[in-house]
């Protein structure tokens, strides 16, 4: 496992042609607006603003905050030459998954159907989830958008048999076998955000859940394959990859998101580079 500090266009000029099995990309979304996360626990406190099971009274400390500004004059000019080094690196059966939102899918699938050609173009994967607040205007906007191309349209991993399986929504008008057994997914995920009081939660402004990567991982790639995230952030790409038995490297260029990442995955003894420029490995 690396984790490099550095600019990851810089990065990926440096990595050669067809080696990397699988690329997740999670850029910023262009929403417009500074994105904010704070961190904080919740500690025992008979004065304590918060009350709790049996009446017991807590309060909360901030532990500190995360922020960066989301906002591009031009996210396309951006995100172009990223993708065309995605392009150049994959492996001949590899895959490339574009985590973003509504703002901008439509754009980038045009650009990737040009970079990689339309027939490379396998499913738009719908991330549902239902938490947060609620417009009064408009629907609210519960759902993510991940793009899927593949270098070779005809041939690419897919491990059918590694895909998790989710519970029947109707399992009375299943057998009991086949209740018992689940239901693999579509194109449609549902899958909660990351709890703000769950065990998983690093604090990172832009963290994904581990099961939207791991089934990723588990199904486009192989143990022993390269995995390559290239806005790494709070490093769930790295933790899902490590426990499948991938190698997988991980950029940002924020120092604070090297910090979180190498916190988090200590456990997997990570070469961490810090620099703003990196040559081959």
């Amino acid at each position: 496992m690396k984790i490099i500090q550095a600019d990851n266009l810089e990065v990926m000029r440096d990595i050669s042609d067809g080696i990397v099995q699988l690329i997740y990309i999670d850029p910023p979304f262009n929403t417009g607006r500074r994105q904010r996360r704070t961190r904080t626990r919740t500690v025992h406190d008979e004065q304590g603003n918060r009350t709790g099971f049996a009446g017991r009274r807590y309060r909360t400390e901030t532990l500190g905050q995360s922020a960066y500004d989301d906002c591009f004059d031009d996210f396309i000019g951006f995100i172009e030459p990223r993708l065309r080094e995605a392009h150049r690196m994959l492996a001949p059966t590899g895959s490339l998954f574009l985590h973003i939102d509504y703002r901008e899918v439509h754009y980038c699938k045009v650009l990737l159907d040009q970079i990689f050609g339309r027939d490379a173009f396998q499913n738009e994967i719908i991330w549902a989830y239902d938490y947060g607040g609620r417009s009064r205007t408009r629907w609210p906007a519960k759902h993510d958008n991940i793009l899927w191309y593949t270098r070779n349209p005809d041939e690419y991993t897919f491990n059918y048999d590694a895909m998790d399986r989710i519970p029947y929504m109707a399992p009375g008008l299943v057998t009991p076998e086949k209740a018992a057994r689940g239901k693999t997914p579509t194109d449609v995920w549902w899958h909660t955000i990351v709890s703000p009081t769950g065990k998983e939660r690093t604090g990172y402004a832009t963290q994904k859940p581990l099961g939207i990567l791991r089934r990723i991982i588990s199904v486009h790639s192989n143990p022993g394959d390269l995995v390559f995230d290239g806005f790494a952030g709070s490093g769930t790409t790295g933790e899902a990859a490590a426990e499948l038995d991938r190698e997988v490297i991980l950029v940002d260029s924020n120092p604070e998101a090297v910090d979180v990442m190498s916190k988090r995955l200590a456990r997997f003894n990570p070469e961490v580079t810090r620099t703003q420029s990196v040559k081959s490995t």
